[in-house]
C-alpha cells in the first residue's frame, strides 16, 4: 500500500493508519442496520453462509493481499460494489464473471441476507462480503487493485446538510482512482438528477476519469452487461428515470 493518501479531514494529505482512521470516525456508517424481521431461510443463510464469505474482520495485512480472500478459488481480476443492496447486480456479476473475485460491501443486514440466500442457492464461489463502511475498506485495499467498482442508486442525501454524508466525494474519488488500474472501470447510476448532477461535478473536478458517454442513449439506456436492481425497477415504477455513468481510470494522468 501506497502511504501518500487522503485522509477524511485533509484531503490532500496522507491518510493515517486504518486503525487511526476508524477510531477519528471515517467508519461511521449512517442508515438503517436492520429492516423487516428476516425470514428462517434467510436466518439460515446467514449462519452457513456469512461466516465463510465475511470478510469484515480480516486483518489490514490480509485487505492489503485481496486475491487471497477468495482461496482456495484463483482469480485473475477484483471488483468492489459499494451498497449492493439486495444483491441482486453483485450476484449477476459474479455469476457472469467467475474468474473474478467480487467484494460488495452492505450495511443492511437484510440486503447480506438476500444475498447470503442466493450465494447458497448458486452455490457461488467467487463473491466475499464487507460489512462495514467501505471507506475503511478502500484505505486497507492496494494501489491499482481493482478491475471495476460499482456504485449503483446510493442513498442520494437530498437535504443539504446532508450532503456531506454522499458518497461520491473529493475523498472516495481519490481513494477509488488509486484503486483502480489503470482502464479500469467506474459505474454509478441514480434515478435522482441531482445526484447526478453532484457525481459529474465531482468527477470533472477529478483529472483521473474519463466519462465515456459519446451519445445520449450512453447515459440513458443501461448498458447490456449492467444487471439491473430492485431500485431500477423501483424508480421506473414510480416514473423516475435511472441515469447510468461509466467511467474509466485515465492511463496516463496523475491522480
Amino acid at each position: 500500500m501506497t502511504s501518500k493518501r487522503a485522509s477524511k479531514s485533509d484531503p490532500t494529505g496522507p491518510t493515517p493508519p486504518l486503525g487511526d482512521a476508524i477510531a477519528g470516525g471515517l467508519g461511521k456508517v449512517y442508515g438503517r442496520r436492520s429492516g423487516v424481521a428476516l425470514k428462517p431461510s434467510q436466518r439460515d443463510a446467514l449462519s452457513q453462509v456469512l461466516p465463510a464469505v465475511d470478510i469484515t474482520a480480516r486483518s489490514e495485512a490480509e485487505l492489503a493481499h485481496p486475491e487471497g480472500l477468495f482461496a482456495p478459488l484463483p482469480v485473475q481480476d477484483l471488483a468492489l460494489e459499494v451498497g449492493y443492496g439486495g444483491g441482486e447486480h453483485l450476484l449477476a456479476q459474479a455469476l457472469m464473471a467467475p474468474s473474478t473475485g467480487f467484494i460488495g460491501c452492505e450495511y443492511f443486514i437484510n440486503g447480506v441476507a438476500k444475498i447470503c440466500t442466493q450465494i447458497k442457492a448458486h452455490d457461488v464461489q467467487n463473491v466475499r462480503l464487507y460489512g462495514a463502511d467501505a471507506k475503511t475498506l478502500f484505505l486497507a485495499l492496494p494501489e491499482a487493485s481493482l478491475g471495476a467498482i460499482y456504485i449503483l442508486f446510493p442513498d442520494p442525501w437530498p437535504k443539504t446538510r446532508h450532503h456531506k454524508r454522499r458518497f461520491i466525494s473529493d475523498w472516495t474519488l481519490r481513494e477509488m482512482a488509486r484503486l483502480l488500474r489503470p482502464g479500469g472501470q467506474l459505474r454509478v447510476a441514480s434515478d435522482i438528477p441531482a445526484y447526478i448532477g453532484w457525481t459529474l461535478g465531482a468527477i470533472r473536478r477529478h483529472s483521473a476519469f474519463r466519462w465515456t458517454a459519446r451519445r445520449p442513449a450512453d447515459w440513458s439506456q443501461r448498458p447490456g452487461d449492467w444487471p439491473a436492481t430492485r431500485y431500477e425497477a423501483k424508480a421506473l415504477t414510480e416514473g423516475r428515470k435511472p441515469i447510468y455513468l461509466e467511467f474509466h481510470r485515465e492511463r496516463d494522468k496523475a491522480r
